[in-house]
């Protein structure tokens, strides 16, 4: 169900952002819904990837090596258990 909404903006943004529409042929309206559902879509995720307790408090206890090549060290050991 779309519902009407009245927003106060600077008179020339209005018009920057009219044209801008205009030239993607698209509506205003429509620019404005996508970046709401975009910017509500972020903040969600940003909840969803709170940490734990635990694991927050446990975050940044373990410190790897800068020469250490975690990916070739998990094939190394998955090979040696499957092989």
């Amino acid at each position: 169900m779309n519902t009407k909404l009245t927003l106060t903006i600077e008179q020339e943004i209005i018009q920057r952002a009219k044209e801008y529409a205009k030239n993607k042929n698209r509506s205003l309206s429509d620019i404005i819904e996508n970046y709401l559902k975009i910017l509500t879509k972020e903040e969600k995720a940003k909840e969803l990837k709170k940490l734990n307790p635990i694991v927050k408090s446990l975050k940044g206890s373990f410190k790897m090596p800068k020469n250490m090549d975690y990916k070739k060290d998990l094939r190394n050991r998955l090979e040696e258990k499957y092989l």
